[in-house]
């Protein structure tokens, strides 16, 4: 009698105990649930932008698709040897903080007083600032997190010192896809009341009217789209290869390049994305790009079609027939798993393999650009 007494209450503990851990688990996926359904998330696009986006000869089954087939994850060891790799660990994938030599060099100067000149600011990973013939524009701004929380893809030591407040007035910000290293919402909401117009690839207008941006200060573009902005300036939106998405549904917003036709300078911006003949095309499609900025770093070849690897990186600029070349995507996030400097040797690989004519950004350091030394349509 006392034995089956000690069981029945021994299963009874057990059962109290596997309840407390159902409810944790349950309160856990509550929460994150709550927390998903916050500003910061965004908002997929519904109404009149979603019907818009129907029309769109890229979006098809409830999601944007790529030019040319693309696969997400290429590594032939399947999806958990593919993540297992991933958190392996890589001698310098962040900067030691102790030894100064492997730090990222980090400038800070005054952005409210840009000298007269074009001129270029990179603030990291592949956020820069341009100034063309007096016009601004503010690329992809991230300036508190590059994901939903803090603690996890955090810049690296010195390279978060700049802040929404440090910018000058913004003619246009442009926003080349919605994931968090690239759309920081944090940044932009403090940016609202210094910023002339926005510019986003389709679906991600949604994101902004619902963070409280009027719609008329919210221009949306598809694939080939092409807007004048001002007198002398023309922007095209252009393909890339990438992905999109702020929560774990994907391809309801659009991604892209641009590129920037100014009475100065021709600036290609190639946002996120892997290699393909799209390059190629653009570079009979514009005769005169003076600089391409090119995604370099965060690669990895689990992941191979959907951004740049080291080999490819002279080869777009091959492609483009790019006077000069900047690479961004680096020197503040570790999102793949190679060292954080690696990059830094990839560009000059292949500036000296395509001899290239690359022009190395220190971040937060005012970079001029170089005039035009070539007959243009206008002078000849």
């Amino acid at each position: 009698m006392i034995f089956v007494i000690c069981v029945m209450s021994n299963n009874n503990i057990y059962m109290k105990y596997f309840l407390i851990i159902l409810a944790v688990i349950a309160l856990f996926f509550v929460g994150v649930v709550i927390f998903m359904h916050t500003p910061a998330f965004g908002k997929e696009p519904s109404g009149k932008r979603l019907e818009h986006i129907e029309q769109s000869p890229n979006y098809k089954d409830g999601a944007f698709h790529n030019q040319y087939p693309t696969v997400m994850m290429t590594g032939d060891n399947g999806f958990l040897k593919s993540l297992k790799s991933f958190f392996q660990r890589v001698d310098n994938r962040r900067p030691v903080v102790s030894d100064k030599v492997q730090m990222p060099e980090v400038v800070k100067q005054d952005y409210h007083n840009l000298p007269d000149s074009d001129c270029i600011v990179w603030f990291g990973h592949s956020s820069y600032l341009l100034q063309l013939a007096g016009k601004r524009f503010l690329v992809d701004p991230v300036f508190y997190q590059g994901s939903p929380v803090r603690f996890v893809n955090t810049a690296f030591a010195g390279t978060d010192i700049f802040k929404p407040q440090d910018m000058p007035y913004i003619d246009y910000l442009i926003i080349t896809h919605d994931h968090w290293d690239h759309l920081d919402y944090w940044t932009v909401k403090e940016l609202k009341d210094k910023v002339g117009k926005i510019i986003v690839p389709l679906g991600i207008g949604e994101d902004f009217e619902y963070w409280g941006f009027p719609l008329e200060q919210i221009i949306e573009l598809d694939w080939y789209d092409e807007v004048v902005l001002t007198e002398g300036f023309r922007l095209h939106c252009l393909p890339s290869r990438h992905f999109s998405g702020r929560t774990l549904k994907r391809n309801y917003t659009l991604w892209a390049s641009f590129m920037l036709e100014s009475p100065t300078h021709n600036i290609f911006m190639g946002g996120d994305g892997g290699y393909d003949k799209r390059f190629a095309e653009f570079g009979e499609k514009f005769p005169v790009i003076d600089y391409a900025i090119l995604e370099n770093g965060q690669y990895n070849t689990q992941w191979a079609q959907i951004h740049t690897l080291p080999e490819q990186l002279g080869k777009e600029a091959f492609d483009l027939k790019a006077r000069h070349v900047i690479t961004v995507h680096h020197s503040k996030f570790a999102l793949a798993n190679h060292a954080w400097n690696e990059p830094l040797k990839n560009e000059l690989n292949a500036a000296e393999q395509y001899h290239l004519s690359l022009l190395i950004l220190t971040i937060g350091e005012i970079t001029r650009l170089e005039p035009k030394k070539y007959p243009t349509t206008e002078n000849l």
